[in-house]
């Protein structure tokens, strides 16, 4: 005789079988996402290391400076990152935005430029209301006003404005 499919004892085995296929499959992708977590971590922290050799830093110094100005040489333009900006909105008062905006100049970048763009940024910001920038028309105007600001402050050397981060808390 033969055993039957229905019987109870083929149904908990032929279940013990997948439970045991799935956790073996589990542990398999969990141990091969760790290994290539660990590898693709390593690499960047070489990588990292590497450039801060070459620059003659220490990683605590490269931390420190991603809070400032960068900039980079990108063909006769250059991108300066400025300094993230928090600061409170004119109503709601309550509300906090938090802009990380990249300048792209023309040419070589004098800092004090970089700078009056970022306080006056800030300034402008202090005064705008959450109804002034709210959907995507609200923030193409922002975007457009503080363009034309930075134009202006910096006698035509800011060419283009790019928002990095832009968060309304």
């Amino acid at each position: 005789m033969t055993p039957d499919k229905d019987s109870p004892g083929s149904d908990k085995k032929t279940n013990m079988i997948t439970l045991a296929a799935v956790l073996l499959l589990t542990v398999l992708a969990g141990g091969g996402g760790w290994l290539v977590g660990m590898v693709v971590g390593d690499q960047q922290s070489e990588v990292r290391m590497q450039s801060a050799m070459k620059d003659g830093q220490s990683s605590a110094s490269s931390d420190a400076e991603n809070d400032a100005e960068q900039s980079a040489q990108v063909g006769e333009q250059q991108i300066v990152t400025l300094a993230p900006i928090t600061t409170n909105l004119n109503y709601p008062s309550d509300n906090w935005v938090r802009l990380e905006i990249a300048l792209v100049l023309d040419g070589q970048a004098d800092p004090s430029i970089a700078q009056a763009v970022h306080q006056d940024i800030l300034a402008y910001v202090r005064t705008v209301s959450l109804q002034q920038i709210e959907g995507p028309r609200g923030f193409q105007h922002l975007r457009d006003d503080l363009t034309e600001r930075a134009e202006i402050r910096s006698d035509g050397q800011v060419k283009s404005l790019l928002f990095r981060t832009f968060l309304i808390e």
